[in-house]
Formats: C-alpha cells, structure tokens, sequence
C-alpha cells in the first residue's frame, strides 16, 4: 500500500504512524512537508516551499485564507510532482490547519483523503473568553468565523477526519462531526514508563534529584499562559514558602505557541519573573529550556509533583506522557483534561484559576505518606488502558485506514 502524508513540520503528530507503515512490508510512505532537518527509516520526504509575502493587501480577518491558499497550492504542487512520478497513493493523511489538504484532491480526485482536524474556533465558551488578563488576539467573531473558513474548506475537500479527543471533536459542527473519528495518536508506554532509579543532574548547579527528593514538574512548548504558566508562577511563593526542600523544575522555551505575545521586548519568564521573583527562592526554581527528549523523559520519572494547567483547548502530548511516567498529575479542571483525569482516581484536579488551592494540593501530595502511590498506579493505567501505542491506538488506526482504502464508512 502506498500512503502519502502532508504537514508542514514532518514528522508532527504523524510519526509513530508514518514509522508503523514504513516498516510494514510492501508499504510506501511519502510526505510532504516545508523544509526541516528531520529524517525517517522508510520515509521519502517531498519538500515545498510557499511563497509567502511579507505584505499582503488583503483585509486582515482574510490573512489565514490567504496564507492557506498559497500553502495549498504549493502542497499539491509537490503531490504533482510525485503523480508524474509515477507515484499513486492508496490513501493520503494530512493536518487541515494550514490549508496543505486544500488542493489534494485535484492532484488525487479518486484517493481518500484523511485530514486532521484539530480546533474548531468559537468566540465563547472554549479558549478565547477564557482568562480575562489576556485579552485573545481572535477575540472579534467575524475574525474568528473566518478562521474557521479554512477548516470549513477542508471538510468540504476530505473523505473523513480525525481529532486527537472527543472534546476537540465536539467543537465542531454536528454536520461535521459525523465524518470525524476521535483517536489519539498514541504513546509509547514501553519506551515511557516509571524507573525509580532515574536521576536528573541539573548542568548549572550540579545537584543531582531522583524520586526521593521532593520535586515539582511543570512542562510546555513555550512558557505562556494559555499553558496556565501565569498561574504556576504566580502560586510558587506559597508552594516554596510551605515546601522549603522542593526542588521546581521548569520545562519550556521563551516563545509563543498560542494566544497574544508578552511585553515587547520580553517573554512571559521574564515578565512573570519580574513580578514574583523577589519572593522566589531561585535557587530551587530551576527554568530548563528546551532539552534532549530522553533527558526530558528522566525529569517525568523523577517528579513528585506535575504539574498541567491549560485553557480549554488542545491536549499536550506531555500530559499523556506524563500519566504514562506515573507521574503524580495535578490538572486543571478543564477540558479535555476532565476527558482524561479523574479526581482521586488517576490524578488530581484544580481550578484553572486558584492558584493556592493549587498549594494546597501540593501540600496533599506531600504530607501523604507514600505520595499518593496509588494515583500513579492509576495514572499509568489509564495511559496504557487508553493511549498504548502498540496494543491500542496502532491498531485503532490500522482499522481506520483500512476502512478508508476499501471504501468503507468508519465507525
């Protein structure tokens, strides 16, 4: 079987199927994705590139279409080159968001088509009226229903979709949603599982942790709030002030995944740390950067404490991975965390907001005698009960495509 894949940053939430197949025999795997260092065993990348303007004289609620556009042509004009190729795929998987699935089909009208659909935008209710301190940069409605034009656009153009949770699933329309599979990509819980020999030895100070320290996690992509980073600083003087031998280990880079942008000039580290950081004791606040995925693997496996805040919006792959550590998950009540956690069964929850009941959890944590052990124990479960890579979701997505290839309407 032939599949082609399309996103812009190869291999993205795609990895563990594009490697799957390409290791299956008699399979073929070809992506298209815009240029990056990235390789895999079995993999032939096709690489594209847009040509997009510094300046556009558009209006500005039709910037995104425009930018699709132009990615979705420059998308299917790599597929072009693959079809004179030779090239026919039996089925081509790709993500929406940017508008590379747009124009696909023109290239493959007779080829199913696959695409990720990952948020559905709407003006209340979900992210954007959420945290009233940060006013959203899609806060207008008109904006917003634009935004959604090029999702639109794509469920016109795709045989079927998929989104990683049911909640993300439900944000689209009901029209929608009947041609939307909810299915996550998966975790590897045989790689990502609990060690209690791990040790993390921090580069700076030395100081080297393992399980029996007492040590709090937090991870993102970037440091921002729409990860809840506002409220973990903001709550850490108190959590120091009651836990004098925690050791706080901070994981994330400096930008902007999501939402406004921080002071000009500035990221939200630096704010947030002009802010609370004369009632930090920092040298037990430790701010990692972005490191090594192993090493990122050993500082889940030696946390006391992790800690996961999100506005309602998409799932981190860090939580799943997280709950597949053992870790001991303190979450925010949100969705689609609710989806996953469950207070007191594989976790625990907070309020987004309430950054000393956030304290307080910690606190409970940490004065129960064998930490809560029995939250780990569920919080692995439930990574490998739901979320196994191998046993569960592989299969799940072997039964999809083969649906899919034969013509068949998916569950």
């Amino acid at each position: 079987m032939n599949v082609l894949f399309l996103h812009q940053n190869f291999p993205a939430q795609y990895r563990h199927l594009a490697r799957d197949l390409a290791d299956r025999p008699g399979h073929a795997v070809h992506f298209v994705t815009q240029a990056n260092h990235n390789e895999m065993r079995g993999v032939t990348k096709l690489v594209y590139q847009p040509i997009v303007p510094s300046w556009s004289g558009c209006h500005p609620f039709t910037v995104e279409i425009d930018r699709a556009v132009r990615v979705g042509t420059a998308a299917a004009e790599a597929c072009r080159r693959l079809r004179d190729r030779g090239v026919r795929p039996d089925l081509i998987i790709g993500h929406n968001g940017w508008g590379e699935t747009l124009f696909v089909k023109d290239v493959f009208p007779d080829v199913p088509l696959l695409c990720y659909f990952e948020f559905f935008y709407h003006p209340r209710g979900v992210d954007v009226d959420f945290d009233p301190e940060f006013a959203s940069i899609f806060s207008d409605p008109a904006n917003l229903r634009m935004r959604n034009a090029v999702n639109l656009l794509g469920i016109a153009a795709a045989d079927w979709g998929h989104t990683a949770t049911r909640w993300q699933r439900q944000l689209y329309p009901p029209e929608a949603r009947r041609r939307i599979t909810a299915i996550h990509e998966g975790v590897d819980t045989d790689r990502i599982r609990p060690d209690p020999q791990a040790r993390v030895t921090l580069s700076r100070s030395g100081l080297t942790l393992t399980r029996a320290d007492e040590v709090i996690t937090y991870v993102a992509r970037n440091l921002e709030p729409y990860r809840g980073f506002h409220v973990f600083m903001r709550a850490l003087p108190e959590i120091l002030r009651r836990r004098p031998k925690a050791h706080v280990l901070i994981l994330g880079g400096d930008g902007v995944s999501y939402g406004s942008p921080p002071p000009v000039g500035s990221s939200y580290r630096e704010w947030l740390l002009a802010e609370v950081g004369a009632d930090l004791d920092l040298g037990r606040v430790h701010f990692l950067g972005q490191i090594p995925y192993e090493n990122y693997l050993k500082l889940l496996q030696i946390s006391s404490v992790h800690v996961y805040l999100t506005y309602p919006f998409v799932l981190s792959w860090s939580f799943i991975e997280a709950l597949a550590s053992g870790c001991l998950v303190i979450g925010s009540a949100t969705p689609p965390v609710l989806e996953v956690l469950e207070d007191g069964v594989n976790g625990l929850t907070v309020d987004f907001f309430a950054g000393q009941a956030l304290a307080d959890r910690i606190d409970e944590v940490f004065e129960h005698g064998d930490r809560l052990q029995h939250l780990r124990v569920g919080a692995r479960r439930t990574a490998v009960t739901r979320f196994d890579l191998k046993r569960r979701q592989l299969p799940r997505w072997h039964r999809l495509i083969d649906d899919l290839v034969n013509r068949r309407r998916p569950r």
